[in-house]
């Protein structure tokens, strides 16, 4: 996929487009992310999730819903601090000290020099382990399935746990549809 074709999906900066290329293509070969239908919802959702490739780090307030992320035993997050250090990471917001171990052991299965992202959080900020990680989410989330039904509503629900931001998501997935049609 060129930069041209991510750029129409995600809503992103020709720049932007161009920097993830190379990994958003890695990621989408190996984690099967290989018909249209599953590049078009995929790119669309990271496209609403990073703000069109935009943000890798979850822009903090902190937010009253951000504040609560201290402390959070579902996210791992056990030490002073946790809430603000581990905020979301990469094109698809990994969120909670948990969620950036099981990203890193996940990808560590897969790829032979991944960072601890335990240890430096913002590692997944680079370009590659941005664009990985959120394959490796789609992947784990069982993404491909809902994308092969036309499922769009369950596939935001299960990366937001609601339907934060849906009529961005729907926008961009229209986009997404129109310009794979078209590559």
């Amino acid at each position: 996929m060129t930069p041209d074709t991510i750029a129409l999906c995600t809503g992103a900066t020709p720049f932007n487009a161009a920097l993830y290329e190379p990994w958003l293509n890695e990621g989408m070969a190996i984690f099967d992310i290989s018909t249209t239908a599953r590049q078009a919802a995929f790119l669309a959702q990271v496209g609403h999730e990073s703000g069109g490739l935009k943000y890798v780090v979850e822009l903090w307030g902190p937010t009253p819903a951000q504040s609560g992320y201290e402390r959070r035993l579902d996210l791992g997050n056990t030490q002073p601090g946790d809430g603000s250090r581990f905020r979301g990471h990469g094109l698809i917001q990994v969120t909670g000290r948990a969620n950036h171990v099981a990203v890193r052991d996940r990808l560590r299965q897969r790829f032979s020099t991944v960072p601890d992202f335990e240890a430096d959080p913002k590692e997944l900020t680079d370009p590659r382990w941005a664009a990985l990680s959120a394959c490796d989410f789609w992947s784990w989330k069982g993404l491909n399935a809902l994308a092969d039904a036309n499922d769009f509503e369950r596939i935001t629900r299960r990366i937001n746990g609601g339907l934060n931001g849906q009529p961005d998501r729907l926008a961009r997935w229209a986009n997404a549809k129109a310009a794979l049609a078209a590559a």
